[in-house]
């Protein structure tokens, strides 16, 4: 009995080494092959190693798994009250892993495939309404929101630049971050980032954003170098990278100093660029160009929040409402 114990304990020791094994096989393919963003990968990891706990402590082997086993573990997030965000992230980081372990012959079953998960309720994103983003760009540029002149530092002419190329590119922290000097032609008042998946794109840039780029770019970033080089256009006072942390803390700065409700982030100003585009006449497949989005689907939520807006402003004034 002890000789099978033991047995038994080396069986489960070494079916858990192989399916960690696995799950660094399947976040490879996500990081090398599909050219997840490191995010992605640490995420999808961090899900399918508690799944693999969860299979440990109910005695599931998860290459022979069931899809009644894979709903029996959403079931105990669902009543451990985890959000329906985070059990649907779950389920595609299981969707991915078993797609992957079928097409490499590890398993003959997909179980995950036929799962569906918590329906979520549909929420239009938040914008930032003109009179705020006036007030918004003004926390650092060199007139407050009265138009009177103010000091910038040098700090300030970064932050300055920052915010307005957010706003003129609809573009995501991480991709300011990333953002590489010489992927900066103000001459041609464009830049080029690179999204999700590593995709690349063009953006255009306004007048104002160019303004403020250039100043930032010859005047305050050789200061914050400091003989330093750097490949990132913006860089921190360091003379480092400036790292996305570094961003959503300034975001919330100048939030709080132009008065404005502190539980906005940087990607609201995406949702707002995407928004004005639409209502100044863009059309919807260059907005979805602009903002990186593999799918027109994701970008038709911003017509929807635009006829939102129009009903309201149709209700404040026509004479019959």
């Amino acid at each position: 009995m002890e000789r099978d114990r033991k047995e038994g304990a080396a069986t489960e020791t070494g079916r858990d080494a192989r399916m960690a094994a696995l799950v660094d096989g399947f976040c490879d393919v996500l990081r090398f092959e599909r050219n997840a963003s490191a995010h992605t990968v640490r995420a999808y990891r961090i899900d399918l190693e508690d799944f693999l706990r969860w299979s440990v402590r109910e005695g599931v082997d998860p290459l022979i798994a069931t899809h009644r086993q894979l709903r029996r573990y959403l079931g105990e997030l669902d009543r451990a009250q985890y959000s329906r965000t985070t059990i649907n992230r779950r389920l595609s980081a299981l969707r991915g892993f078993y797609r992957w372990l079928n097409v490499t012959g590890t398993t003959d079953e997909d179980p995950a495939s036929v799962l569906q998960g918590p329906k979520q309720p549909k929420s239009l994103p938040r914008v930032i309404k003109a009179s705020d983003m006036v007030r918004l760009l003004s926390v650092y540029g060199k007139r407050d929101a009265e138009g009177h002149p103010r000091e910038q530092s040098y700090a300030d002419m970064r932050n300055q630049a920052l915010l307005e190329f957010l706003y003129a590119c609809g573009a995501r922290v991480s991709e300011a971050s990333g953002l590489l000097e010489a992927d900066v032609n103000l001459a041609c008042a464009q830049v080029k980032v690179f999204g999700k998946g590593s995709k690349e794109r063009i953006i255009p840039l306004h007048a104002m954003a160019v303004s403020s780029m250039r100043s930032y770019a010859t005047v305050a970033r050789p200061h914050l170098l400091k003989d330093r080089s750097c490949a990132f256009f913006f860089v921190s006072t360091r003379g480092n990278r400036m790292g996305t942390d570094a961003m959503r803390k300034m975001f919330k700065d100048a939030l709080r100093a132009a008065g404005l409700d502190e539980t906005l982030s940087p990607h609201t100003m995406r949702h707002t660029f995407a928004t004005d585009l639409l209502e100044g006449g863009a059309d919807l497949r260059s907005v979805q160009e602009m903002l990186g989005h593999a799918s027109l689907s994701t970008t038709q939520i911003y017509t929807h929040l635009s006829a939102d807006r129009l009903k309201t402003a149709h209700a404040q004034a026509h004479p019959r409402s």
